[in-house]
Formats: C-alpha cells, sequence, structure tokens
C-alpha cells in the first residue's frame, strides 16, 4: 500500500455531515430487509440520489465508546484499489457503480450452495449496529458506525461441512465499473479469506450500511467484511462469492507482497511494516498529520480474540 498522501479533493467540495443527510430524498420499492435499489448518480452530481434510512438495533455488547469519524471522514477517505489508489479515487470514481441487482455465490464445503440475490441472502437476519475501530496498516485509524449482520450467522445457513477449514472472499470483477481493475495493482478480482474459527467469532459482520444508511459504493456497497482485530485490507468489499475451503486460499496482499502483508493480519503493534512502524496510529479527523496514539493489540480487541491465537507465533504468522 502506498505512503499516506492528502487528498486531493479540496475541504470545500467535501459535504457536510448533516448538509448531506438533509439533502437525502426517500426513495420507494424497498426490498427484503430494507435495501433498496442502487440508483445511479448523475454526470456532475454529488449524490444527489441516496438511499433511505435502514432498520437496525444498536449491539452496545460490541460497540465502542469512541466517537465515531464524520460522514465526510468514512466516505471521502477509503482504501478501495478498485477504484483509484489514492484516498479520494473511491468517492470521485464510485458514484456510478451499479450494486442491483446484486448476486452472492455460495461454494465449495457446504450442503447448502448455490447463487443468491442479495435479498434473499440476507433477508432472515436483523440488521444491527456496531461501531467499530478500523486500523488500517498504513497506520491510520477511524471509528466507524457499521449496520450488518454477524458472518457466522449467515455462514451456518449453508451447513458447512467438516471439511471447512476456511472461507474465501472475492470482490467482483468489472473493469468497466471498477476502472482500478484495469491496471495491474493486483492480480483481480480482489480476494481474501478467514480460519473458520475467525469467520465464526461474533465480532465479524457482513456490513450493508453506515451511519444508519445504505453503505456508499465507495465503502463497499452493497456487502463487505468487517473484521475489526485486523488490519483494513482483510475487509473486503462488494463481495459476490464465499467459498468454503479445506485449504488456506490465496489472498490478494499476500500473493502481491507476502513479505509485508501475512495471512492473518492481525493488529500487533510489536511487529512492524517493513517499510514504516506500527507502534503508533493516527486517527483521521482528529489533530494534526504528525498526532499519533498508541496502537492497541488486536485493535483493541484482545480480550474477545486473543485466544483465538493461543499457541501461535504472531511475528511469524503475521
Amino acid at each position: 500500500m502506498p505512503v499516506y498522501r492528502p487528498p486531493s479533493i479540496r475541504p470545500s467540495e467535501i459535504t457536510p455531515e448533516q448538509v448531506y443527510l438533509s439533502r437525502r430524498q426517500l426513495l420507494g420499492g424497498l426490498a427484503g430487509i430494507g435495501l433498496a435499489s442502487a440508483m445511479p448518480r448523475a454526470s456532475g452530481q454529488s449524490m444527489a440520489l441516496v438511499e433511505p434510512p435502514l432498520s437496525f438495533t444498536r449491539n452496545a455488547r460490541y460497540s465502542t465508546p469512541e466517537k465515531a469519524n464524520s460522514w465526510s471522514d468514512i466516505t471521502q477517505y477509503n482504501n478501495f484499489y478498485e477504484f483509484g489508489t489514492d484516498k479520494a479515487d473511491p468517492a470521485q470514481n464510485a458514484g456510478d457503480f451499479r450494486t442491483r441487482p446484486w448476486t452472492v455465490t455460495v461454494d465449495g464445503e457446504a450442503e447448502l450452495r448455490g447463487q443468491f440475490d442479495l435479498d434473499s441472502f440476507l433477508k432472515p437476519h436483523a440488521l444491527e449496529e456496531r461501531i467499530y475501530r478500523l486500523r488500517c496498516v498504513e497506520a491510520w485509524s477511524m471509528v466507524i458506525p457499521w449496520v450488518g449482520i454477524p458472518l457466522g450467522e449467515v455462514l451456518k445457513r449453508f451447513k458447512p461441512t467438516s471439511r471447512a477449514k476456511f472461507v474465501e472472499f472475492t470482490t467482483l470483477l468489472d473493469p468497466k465499473q471498477m476502472p482500478g481493475q484495469r491496471y495491474p495493482v493486483l492480480d483481480w478480482p480482489y480476494a481474501e479469506g478467514l480460519r473458520m474459527d475467525e469467520a465464526m467469532h461474533p465480532l465479524v459482520i457482513l456490513a450493508v450500511g453506515l451511519y444508519g444508511r445504505v453503505l456508499p459504493n465507495q465503502n463497499g456497497a452493497p456487502l463487505r467484511l468487517v473484521v475489526p482485530w485486523k488490519y483494513g485490507f482483510k475487509s473486503i468489499k462488494s463481495i459476490v462469492r464465499i467459498r468454503f475451503t479445506e485449504m488456506q486460499p490465496k489472498t490478494s496482499w499476500q500473493q502481491s507482497a507476502p513479505q509485508e502483508y501475512g495471512f492473518f493480519a492481525n493488529v500487533n503493534p510489536a511487529v512492524d511494516h517493513p517499510r514504516w512502524s506500527q507502534k503508533r496510529e493516527r486517527r483521521i479527523g482528529q489533530g494534526s498529520l504528525w498526532d499519533r496514539q498508541p496502537t492497541l493489540p488486536f485493535n483493541g480487541y484482545a480480550d474477545e480474540v486473543a485466544s483465538l491465537y493461543r499457541g501461535l507465533d504472531l511475528a511469524r504468522w503475521f
């Protein structure tokens, strides 16, 4: 991943959260759990058509009490290489990305397999809001109010067999809509994976929204993974395939730069990235570019997840 470069978008061009929310227009035709059909953004407009609110409950048990970043922080400063490598590129390039119709293929070591429309894939489950920390390997972080569903609840529906040791996730491959895929930055499509016990942990969610609204395109619409104790590149976006496997899947960054990005990607301040330290982090939207705070082991979720890695050398298996 490249080192931090200030967003090319000017501060005056970033819509304040309050103004953004006041401009929202409710759309009809809600389906399933309340996700509306994605509408294209007219050329030159800034989100003139938006989605209605989601119906969800707050899960305080898994939410950090820390103040969440603003809507502008979360939607204007992104890693989503399918839309460009600069932090401002996804917000600028993803406006016309169509997230409906959308299907998710489930295959591999499971009794129930097939291709599922997004509404039927999600419909049996109630949505929750969880305020999670997000820590990126480039030593910056945010606090984000995600809306989603525990991944484990979804995976159980497909009855993984005893041979299922890992879960592999794949992003949509569509260079016409995703201009970053026209360049060999990575071996497309983007792929990620979790060990089965990681995937079933109750902290892991499939997110479909943030700030109580449908997930913006630049944040991984319509369906993304959120694994809060791992670096952000593990939380794959715009998922179209979930595959249960017996062998550890090959993940995109692990293949691209194995000396820098391991399979586990647990937040570990004791293990530096080869090109920078991970001991401290910069919270986006707080202080100056040089203000830092200590990075917490497992991004502050050690009490919940450290037992998953008992006996594993986390400096070697990073």
